[in-house]
Parts: structure tokens; C-alpha cells; sequence
């Protein structure tokens, strides 16, 4: 039993199985000692000092273990395993307080790690209980330094280091391991308890019992001290699961926002932000520790990070998420004619929703058309178990898709969707197809460098940063950043050099050189090579491996440079590929015009983002911006007027998987453009004036 102002503490010392200190619970070791004993506060008397050695589930102790604890597997052979152990614990503790003549307790130890670190991440990955006494204890670093305010800060305090500062004489090498830290740490309590000091024990540390869900408004305040970035996460893993994963550390209210990527669907990423830098520091250090079998990689974030996940603005789903503590489940797969009648009755009497229709959710594109998605609320984990048992059952002709969803999902798929107009309104003006003055490099000469491992949000800015002086000897739109076939990041750059021997003290310079927290690796390569990866194919120890829709005769045509087709004249980048985050345009600067580099604009353009060299910067993946010059001189050189008027091809995104034909025409009625409004502009081929010709003759994406 333990309560705010407790008349005891239980002086509590523990060991793992592998590293000791300051890194103690870092490496996911298991607990092999338990020491404690019971200290009463008023009349400064001491119970019986017990320690137990806890059987671990691997019994293989690391060098510093053995060397501190002097343990060794044949003795922990023989211990009870961890649940016997706290079943003693709290049998000991009762024990001995109706010795002392008292009722409540409260645990006291060195530092949080034991308990947020060790104790609570070992026992729920178990599954076994801790009594209520561990979710509430005083840490003595922080009570000695407030009771002696001129002693180092507490992550400086070591239990030697607090007893030295009171004189305390006690030799360590005359106790056992885990004995002598116990009997230091009550002398150094009863210091504190001395008239001199009169310390008095009030505001215990405090460990969450449960992740708190709630929304999140885009107009707080959240400290970047706060957040971190977990990768590497289940997919079908919930906000819950994550809470679970960091046991012990307090996350703050709606604090956990799993991440989407552009098809609403999660990508193995969340932004958990804890109630204070204490808690997110702890957070870090549990870097690849499992989540089943899987290992996730925790680093730090940023608040405007986790305020672009997790915040909202929409009073609507503000109203939906008002209500506290409630199990959230998405349906995704709705026929768009569904109402909330239908899926309450989907969900059946089993399945109560909490307030009924108030506990339905649909997404709807800006027009109020539905998209297909709806969130409800539960109650109750029951409820929604009970929920989540039919997924992909059938409502009208389709299967439903349920999944256990976080008010931060909410947020974003709601934000995702509003956010998307109809159709993208395409800037003017276009251009026909010029000779670009800078042309991605071919040859055998090996003037260029490969980067491999970047992080995936380093930009062109972290590029350059990581070049350092030789950022100078790179060629005007040199450096390619390689995206995968999904449009993100590959971790992947080239870099064009402006000679070979530049090319190879760059190699030799920055090989295996940190940005952010990984290093990265460093080759020289020539242009041809560079080309190969650029257009889709694969570069490794193996050799070259050419572009996968491409066949062997081909492959060697990429030597020469790609010719792009006049009808390309009429697509507007913006329409087809997404817009990407770049630095701030000066005021001053000339508005640029878009071109086409002769390699930039190849059938693999999803493959390769191109982006310059400074000082110019793109506005787009996919294209570059031309410099005035460049494209005056070729408008005077081909006399080709340039459009006035916006491009004929759009992209649509989210179409019903059954639209056909006359419904993409019927929804575009309208908005056709006559023949004749692009005749004289533009030398066409056959193909592309029959197509302008014939409008009814879309093309699909």
C-alpha cells in the first residue's frame, strides 16, 4: 500500500544482465538482482535487508555484469525467475512494515532507470503484473540535490558520489554487490533526515498507468525537446502498442500520431511526444529495442513535426474526439452510397457505438462527396474487439477493412483529404522542349560521386553542408537525389564533379563522414554509370543491371541522349508529379521559366529527382528551372511561341475502382478544349494531334 505522503520508503536496488550505470536498461537486458529494505521516516528505524538473484530467460551475462556483481550463470541457474521474486517482494515489504507499526510505503531508489527502465518494459513484455507500488517512487538523486542544492545535478550523482559529499566513510569492498548500495543509501537518507536538514520526502516521481488518447490543435505549443521519431514499426501496430513499447516513461495526452504515407496508409513511422525532455532523453535510449521481432530505431523530432501529423483545425472532428479515452477503429472500403444507419447496423448490437450516430466519422472530399473511409468510437477494448472481428466482411458488394486507428490518424487522413482540391489548378505558362545548357554527364570518365546510406530526410541542403569546400568543384545542376519507385527518398545521390581528380579527393575526403546520425558512404563512379542508376537500373558489386522495363538492346542506347517527344510540351510537371518542400525564393529573384533537361524527362522520371546546384532552386520533382537567358535564346533560336494557356493533362487521384470510361468523360464535361485552340503553337506528332483532335480520347495514368 502506498500513499502521497508515506510514513516509510522502501530503499530499492537493482542489476541486469548487462551494462551498469548510467546505461542501465539501454541494451533490453533482463533483471538478474533485486535488494531493498524498509526505512521508517519517522522514527528512523530500519527493517531486514533482503536480496534476491533473479533467474533470467538468457542467463549469458555481459563482462561488466561479472566484473561489478561478481554473479555468474551457474548461481542465477538456481533463483526464482521474475514474478516469484515480486510476489516475495511484496510479502517481505507487508512483513516488515507490521514490524515497524506501519501501513503505507513508497519506493525509493537510485536514479529512474530501475524502475522506468528495467522493471516496467521487462514485465509487460511478459505480460506480468506490477503491484501499484512501482508506479509511484522518489528518486534520491533528486532529492538530495534539492535538499543540497550546491551537489552536482542529478545525472551527475552516483551513490558513491552523494556519499562522499556527506563524509560518509562506508567500504565498498566489504559488502556484497547490491547490499553496500542499499545500506549507503539509507545512511544517506537518514543525513537528509537529520535536524540540520530536516528533508521531507513529498513529491514522488510518477509512472502513467495508461496512454491517454485526445486530440491535438494545430495551434499548441509543442516543445521539440519532447518528441521522437520511431521507425521501423509493425504496420498493423496501434497507437496503444507503441505506449506499450515505451512502459514506463509518461507520453503526454495524444501524444502518440502514427504516420501516412501518400496512399493513407501507415508507413511503419510515428511522432511520440512525452510530457517532458527527461522522459523523451529516456525514450532515446531505447534505440533498437523489439517490438516482437522486430527492432525499432528512435530518434529525435521536432514539434512542428509532430504538429503536421497530429494537429487538426476541423470543429468537426474536434466534436468527434471530445470524448476521452475511447477505442478508435477505421473502416476503409465503404460504398459511397453507405449512411450511418448502414453501419451501425454492419457492426450489429455486439458492436455498441459509443453515442450511437455521434460516434461516426465519415471522410468527405471538400465537395462532400464520401472517399469511402469512417472512423467510429468504442467505449471499450471489448466492444472493440468484438468490432475488429469483421474485417472484411461484406456491406452491399463490398468487404470492409477495419483497423485500429489513433485520434492523430484522424487528424491526418481528415487534413489529407479537405486539403485536396478537384482538379490541380495548373500553372501557366508552358514551353516547348529547349537544349538544355546542362545535360546529365555521360562517358566513361569517372568525374562523379555516389552517395549511399543518406538519411531519408536529408535534403539538398544536407548534401551540400556534407561536401563542405567541395561544394565548389560540383557542376551546375550536378547534384540527382535518386527516389525509389514509391516516390520517397532511396537514400541515394549523384554528384557531378567538375574533373576526375575532383571526383576522388571528394571520395577519399568524405567516405564514410556522419550526417545527422548516420555516415555515409562515398564512391567514385563515372557518368555513365550514374546514368544507368538515374534511369532505373541498379548498380552493385555484381555490375551494371539495366532499368526493369527495358530490354538488353535498349540498355545500351542510354549512352546517347534521350530524346523527349514534342507532345511532352504539353504536360505541365505540377499536374503529374508532387510538389517538393524547397528553401524560400528571394524577393528579387526574376520569376523562372520551366524546361525539360534531355534526360530529366524520360518514362523514369518516378525514379530520380533532379534538383541543381546553388544558387538556383527547383520548385518541383521532375523538372528544373531554367536560367532567363537560356530561355530566351531558345525561344529566339526555334521561334516557337510559347502557350498561353494552361496544359490539356491532369491527373486524378482517388477514382472508385470501378469508374469507367464515361464517367471520367462525363465528370470532365466542360472542360474540353477545341483543336483549335492549339493549332500554330507547337510542331505535334501524329500522335498527340490525334489526341488533341479527338478529345474523347483520354489518356490514363
Amino acid at each position: 500500500m502506498t500513499a502521497s505522503h508515506s510514513d516509510s520508503l522502501v530503499v530499492l536496488f537493482g542489476a541486469t544482465a548487462g551494462a551498469y550505470g548510467a546505461k542501465l536498461g539501454s541494451d533490453e537486458r533482463e533483471l538478474i538482482l533485486l535488494v531493498w529494505q524498509v526505512v521508517d521516516l519517522h522514527s528512523k528505524k530500519v527493517g531486514t535487508l533482503h536480496k534476491s538473484l533473479v533467474k533470467a530467460d538468457n542467463l549469458d551475462l555481459s563482462e561488466q555484469c561479472r566484473e561489478v556483481s561478481a554473479l555468474t550463470p551457474e548461481g542465477l541457474s538456481k533463483a526464482e525467475p521474475l514474478d516469484r521474486v515480486l510476489q516475495q517482494f511484496s510479502q517481505l515489504v507487508s512483513s516488515d512494515l507490521k514490524v515497524l507499526g506501519r501501513s503505507s510505503y513508497t519506493l525509493c531508489s537510485d536514479g529512474q532507470l530501475l524502475i522506468r527502465q528495467v522493471l516496467h518494459p521487462e514485465t509487460s513484455k511478459k505480460n506480468l503484473p506490477l503491484s501499484d507500488c512501482f508506479y509511484s517512487f522518489y528518486d534520491l538523486r533528486k532529492e538530495f540535490r534539492t535538499c543540497y542544492p550546491s551537489a552536482a545535478s542529478g545525472k551527475d550523482q552516483t551513490i558513491r558520489s552523494m556519499a562522499e559529499y556527506l563524509g560518509l566513510g562506508t567500504d565498498e569492498a566489504e559488502e556484497d554487490f547490491g547490499v553496500w548500495q542499499v545500506k549507503t543509501m539509507v545512511a544517506i537518507i537518514f543525513s537528509m533526515l537529520s535536524e540540520g536538514c530536516n528533508h521531507v520526502f513529498t513529491e514522488p516521481e510518477t509512472v502513467k498507468y495508461k496512454y491517454e488518447t485526445g486530440p491535438c490543435s494545430k495551434s499548441e505549443t509543442v516543445d521539440s525537446e519532447t518528441v521522437i521519431r520511431a521507425r521501423g514499426l509493425p504496420w498493423q501496430s496501434s497507437d496503444q502498442d507503441i505506449a506499450r513499447f515505451f512502459k514506463g516513461l509518461n507520453i503526454a495526452k495524444g501524444g502518440v500520431a502514427l504516420c501516412l504515407n501518400s496512399q493513407g496508409r501507415r508507413n511503419g513511422e510515428a511522432l511520440v511526444r512525452f510530457v517532458n525532455s527527461e522522459q523523451r532523453d529516456l525514450a532515446l535510449e531505447r534505440h533498437k529495442h523489439h517490438m516482437g521481432s522486430r527492432y525499432i530505431e528512435v530518434y529525435k523530432a521536432t514539434g512542428e513535426e509532430f504538429l503536421k501529423i497530429a494537429g487538426g483545425t476541423s470543429n468537426e472532428v474536434a466534436q468527434f474526439l471530445s470524448k476521452e479515452n475511447q477505442v478508435i477503429i477505421r473502416m476503409r472500403g465503404l460504398p459511397f452510397t453507405a449512411t450511418q444507419e448502414d453501419v451501425l447496423g454492419f457492426l450489429g448490437p455486439e458492436c455498441p457505438v459509443t453515442g450511437g450516430k455521434e460516434g461516426l466519422l465519415f471522410v468527405k472530399y471538400p465537395d462532400g462527396r464520401p472517399t469511402g473511409d469512417a472512423f467510429v468510437l468504442f467505449s471499450c477494448e471489448e466492444y472493440a474487439q468484438s468490432a475488429l472481428k469483421k474485417h472484411k466482411e461484406i456491406l452491399g458488394k463490398r468487404y470492409i477493412e477495419l483497423f485500429r486507428s489513433t485520434a492523430a490518424e484522424v487528424q491526418q487522413v481528415l487534413n489529407r483529404y479537405m486539403s485536396t482540391p478537384l482538379i490541380p489548378t495548373l500553372p501557366a505558362p508552358i514551353i516547348p522542349v529547349i537544349p538544355p545548357p546542362y545535360t546529365i554527364a555521360t562517358g566513361s570518365v569517372r568525374d562523379c560521386v555516389r552517395l549511399r546510406g543518406l538519411p531519408y530526410t536529408a535534403g539538398i541542403d544536407d548534401i551540400l553542408e556534407f561536401m563542405g569546400d567541395a561544394t565548389g568543384d560540383i557542376k551546375p545542376h550536378g547534384v540527382h537525389m535518386v527516389l525509389n519507385q514509391q516516390g520517397r527518398p532511396s537514400g541515394d545521390a549523384f554528384i557531378q564533379m567538375k574533373s576526375a581528380d575532383k571526383a576522388f579527393m571528394v571520395a577519399q575526403k568524405c567516405h564514410k563522414k556522419m550526417m545527422k546520425d548516420r555516415y555515409v558512404e562515398v564512391f567514385q563512379c563515372s557518368g555513365e554509370e550514374m546514368n544507368f542508376v538515374l534511369m532505373g537500373g541498379t548498380l552493385n558489386r555484381s555490375g551494371l543491371s539495366p532499368p526493369p522495363c527495358l530490354s538488353p538492346p535498349a540498355y545500351a542506347a542510354f549512352q546517347t541522349a534521350a530524346v523527349i517527344p514534342a507532345e511532352a510540351a504539353l504536360y505541365q510537371p505540377q499536374a503529374l508529379l508532387p510538389t517538393t518542400r524547397t528553401p524560400q525564393a528571394s524577393a528579387a529573384a526574376p520569376p523562372t521559366v520551366t524546361y525539360y533537361p534531355a534526360q530529366a524527362a524520360q518514362l523514369y522520371m518516378n525514379y530520380t529527382a533532379y534538383y541543381p546546384s546553388p544558387p538556383v532552386s527547383p520548385t518541383t520533382v521532375g523538372y528544373i528551372a531554367a536560367p532567363p537567358g537560356a530561355v530566351a535564346a531558345a525561344a529566339s533560336a526555334s521561334h516557337t511561341p510559347l502557350l498561353p494557356q494552361p496544359g490539356a493533362l491532369v491527373r486524378m487521384q482517388g477514382l472508385p475502382y470501378n469508374t469507367g470510361m464515361k464517367e471520367i468523360l462525363s465528370f470532365f464535361q466542360g472542360y474540353q478544349y477545341a483543336p483549335e485552340d492549339y493549332n500554330g503553337l507547337i510542331q505535334l506528332s501524329d500522335q498527340a494531334r490525334s489526341v488533341l483532335q479527338a478529345p474523347k480520347e483520354w489518356v490514363c495514368l
